[in-house]
């Protein structure tokens, strides 16, 4: 557990980044710091690892306050991960990983090996091993920076912006990656965005920071978008932040009429002999050896927000469901599918 115990930090200026801040994040978590430029979240990122210094309050890990020991071998304990990943660009791929093992005394046999293993449980192929920065992507730059992160396998990590500059697919597959990983691994994560779509996918819990370095709210991304504490926590979450709340709801409650409603009809649904859907024919659409994509579908398991974004993009305004094997059991029409969201919001309305 990270604990912020009436933290603030004043600059010799005057100016006040963080006041009085007092905040708990639970072990096994990740805590998302959002809010505007100049907030403090930074601010109050850095003060876990001492890289900047509160004026007052303290911060503790577990019980311990970090001020009471050594800087260098709190940091060495805490792992590290910041835009663009901050690779050492002199040394090779396997060589930045094992820098904090080799800080601490591993050997270099065990550094190495250890590093490797890391490299693929980010999705990093072996033989990119013994080449440099420059020579890689930025997405694969970024996962080799959270393999060095994790190379002496703390169980605290911070994270500052991880993942803000690469393109927004690279970002994606980088999102879901590392939330693969937390999953396993339950590290205590402290992370800083300033993309509340960002903060919401990632975070178990997300602390709010408004100017002036004050706590706005923190919650979990579901009560913080049913239930946001003020006008400014409601405007930096967005009017939008009913559709964003579907992503914590399933489609398995979703009805859906079969599949044979739209093998006819002036749209059909083109399938394979196993019964997987390949596209569209109809007015304006391909033809059957040539169908228009389908443009997505989604399975029992997926989100809300995920087949009301296929809906919305669909040539068709249908959506599709699949099995596990891909083959086509049932599809949703646009209108439907608002039916349905409206009954639902009702009913929480209801509920309230």
């Amino acid at each position: 557990m990270i604990t912020f115990d009436g933290v603030s930090k004043v600059y010799p200026d005057g100016t006040v980044a963080v006041d009085g801040l007092d905040l708990e994040l639970p072990t096994g978590e990740l805590t998302v710091f959002v809010g505007p430029s100049g907030c403090g979240k930074t601010t109050s990122l850095r003060m876990i690892n001492r890289m900047v210094e509160p004026t007052k309050g303290r911060v503790l890990i577990d019980g311990v306050d970090v001020a009471t020991g050594d800087s260098a071998e709190l940091r060495r304990g805490i792992g590290y991960v910041i835009q663009a990943a901050g690779l050492f660009p002199h040394r090779t791929i396997v060589e930045n990983i094992m820098t904090v093992p080799a800080l601490v005394g591993t050997s270099k046999k065990k550094a190495r090996s250890t590093a490797l293993e890391l490299m693929d449980r980010v999705g990093l192929s072996e033989s990119m091993a013994d080449r440099y920065p420059v020579q890689l992507s930025g997405g694969q730059q970024q996962r080799v920076g959270v393999a060095r992160a994790l190379a002496a396998d703390p169980p605290v990590m911070i994270m500052d912006e991880p993942f803000s500059a690469v393109d927004p697919i690279v970002r994606e597959g980088l999102q879901a990656e590392f939330l693969r990983l937390q999953r396993d691994l339950g590290k205590t994560i402290a992370m800083v965005t300033h993309d509340i779509d960002e903060a919401i996918k990632m975070g178990d819990r997300v602390a709010v920071f408004r100017e002036g370095g004050h706590l706005a709210q923190f919650a979990t991304p579901r009560e913080l978008l049913s239930n946001p504490a003020d006008d400014f926590v409601a405007g930096f979450v967005g009017r939008d932040r009913g559709f964003r709340s579907l992503s914590f709801d399933s489609a398995g409650s979703l009805e859906v009429e079969p599949v044979s409603a739209v093998l006819s009809g002036p749209e059909q649904l083109v399938l394979d002999d196993a019964g997987r859907p390949l596209g569209w024919t109809g007015p304006g659409l391909g033809s059957p050896s040539a169908p228009t994509l389908p443009g997505g579908w989604f399975t029992t398991t997926d989100s809300l927000r995920l087949v009301t974004d296929l809906a919305i993009t669909s040539p068709v305004g249908i959506v599709i469901r699949v099995d596990a094997d891909g083959v086509a059991d049932g599809v949703i029409r646009h209108t439907g599918l608002m039916t349905q969201l409206e009954a639902r919001r009702r009913r929480e309305v209801d509920a309230a």
